[in-house]
């Protein structure tokens, strides 16, 4: 196993923790309207992902199912990152 590998197996393993968090404040907000710092956590969640899944999104449109919109984009970003952190882990 190689530095290189593991520093980005690490990086991508952070990112993806941050995936997770947007995702869980995202359906947070959907339940209802948190406090303060939700917003904010919100906020710093989107703004560290949306670089990577907003050019994704131009892509892959979110599919309409009557009043849902499914987001394929970040379903693809956080399947790529798994794949790509399992193949840095094993450079």
């Amino acid at each position: 196993m190689s530095a290189v590998g593991t520093l980005l197996g690490y990086a991508l393993t952070a990112f993806l923790l941050v995936l997770v968090a947007r995702l869980v404040l995202d359906w947070a907000r959907a339940a209802a309207e948190g406090p303060h710092w939700v917003r904010r956590a919100r906020a710093l969640t989107h703004t560290a992902t949306e670089p990577v899944i907003a050019p994704v999104r131009r892509v892959l449109r979110p599919v309409r199912a009557g009043e849902i919109s499914i987001d394929l984009a970040f379903t693809a970003v956080f399947v790529v990152v798994l794949i790509l952190r399992s193949v840095a882990f094993n450079l």
